[in-house]
């Protein structure tokens, strides 16, 4: 197997051990961190041009096996994927079809995995988006608390106010709204495993009286301005490039003149939403977020615009989802046998590449995260947000 080996494999100086199925291995470089287990003979030819996409697929069909701290997995990864393919980033992104069916098929296949497994790795309000570190030394626990905190703040939530959450999750924002603003909330999801337990939730922590959740297509949001607030967490990357014109219309018609809207999401590095990472978006694509499409900020900034909604504040949170991520993968490292016992193995093995992987990209500025607030002016182009941000912070 050795004889078959690449030649510029053997010229790498990589901390990777290589093994193969007749038991042979070779040592890219000094003291190897990862090991890389070849099953399938066929793959050799493959790692001449090993993009991430290539390396990922190959440990979730079970062609490879990786030994190794997981973080250093994804390093080595990627520095074997760039010494080989250098730094390219791909063509600009196909725009996507997205209706009702497709969105609603895809939102099941990412979500509905398993309650219990997400609960495994994600804090105790499952909470499955980026938190937010004041300090940069919070818990986990802690800094999704002081993310949603963050979030009701920026909305200047009022006892009384009317919340509309589109993509609620597991309700854990939805709750603590109502709990500790006051506020009356109506969120919708496309997860009925989602909805059933927020649903649970809400009655177990009595507020059922703030609180309702349903099963709900943002496509069918009612357009009467009813909502005094909008928020919208970690929905925009299901949208799609196509319907991200529609998507902010309807948050424009769901809020009335004055109102607020945050839009909280993941965001693309290249205007035209190409992706980075020599294979990685298409590895995201195939195996974690069906038809997930990534908006530049200028794009969602332009078509909240459009759409009639005043942009007045963004943040980039990039290095605090690395974080969060990093929580979410020491976690679900930590209890690898308990997810097996949860999922298939397969899934085990995506989730793993898939959150130390984000990780890394978020670390790397592959990706970022923005939080982007939105009002719809009154008729006369008068709001009532306060003079400064000190509100926020007080």
């Amino acid at each position: 197997m050795l004889s078959g080996l690449p030649a510029m494999l053997r010229k790498l100086d990589l901390p990777l051990r290589l093994r193969f199925a007749s038991g042979e291995q070779l040592d890219l470089g000094a003291e190897p961190k990862v090991t890389m287990v070849l099953r399938d003979p066929a793959l050799l030819a493959e790692l001449t041009r090993p993009s991430l996409n290539t390396l990922a697929s190959a440990y979730v069909e079970g062609r490879l096996d990786l030994e190794g701290p997981i973080m250093d997995v994804i390093q080595l990864g990627d520095r074997l994927s760039e010494a080989l393919l250098g730094d390219d980033e791909g063509q600009a992104a196909e725009r996507l079809a997205h209706d009702k069916d497709t969105d609603a098929e895809s939102i099941r296949y990412h979500y509905d995995l398993s309650n219990a497994f997400y609960a495994l790795w994600l804090d105790s309000q499952m909470v499955y988006s980026c938190a937010y570190f004041p300090t940069g030394t919070e818990t986990l626990e802690e800094a999704q608390q002081a993310k949603m905190h963050h979030l009701c703040r920026k909305l200047r939530l009022q006892p009384g106010e009317r919340l509309l959450d589109v993509g609620c999750g597991w309700g854990g924002l939805a709750r603590f709204a109502a709990r500790e603003y006051g506020v009356e909330v109506f969120g919708i999801t496309l997860s009925p495993a989602q909805l059933e337990l927020a649903s649970q939730r809400v009655a177990d922590e009595g507020l059922s009286d703030k609180v309702r959740l349903e099963l709900l297509d943002y496509r069918d949001l009612p357009e009467n301005g009813r909502f005094d607030k909008v928020v919208s967490v970690g929905m925009v990357e299901h949208v799609g490039h196509a319907n991200l014109p529609l998507y902010c219309r309807k948050l424009f018609s769901a809020v009335r003149p004055g109102g607020l809207v945050m839009n909280h999401g993941i965001t693309a590095r290249h205007v035209d939403g190409r992706p980075v990472g020599r294979g990685a978006g298409d590895f995201i694509e195939r195996y974690v977020f069906p038809h997930g499409e990534l908006p530049h900020l200028a794009r969602i900034s332009a078509d909240l615009s459009d759409a009639g909604l005043e942009v007045v504040d963004v943040e980039s949170l990039r290095l605090h989802y690395a974080r969060t991520l990093e929580f979410w993968s020491d976690n679900l490292e930590s209890r690898l046998a308990e997810a097996a016992a949860l999922v298939p193995e397969r899934a085990v093995r995506i989730w793993r590449l898939y959150l130390a992987g984000c990780a890394y990209g978020f670390r790397r500025s592959w990706t970022n995260l923005h939080q982007v607030l939105a009002i719809r002016p009154h008729a006369d182009g008068s709001h009532e947000l306060p003079w400064s941000r000190a509100d926020i912070y007080s």
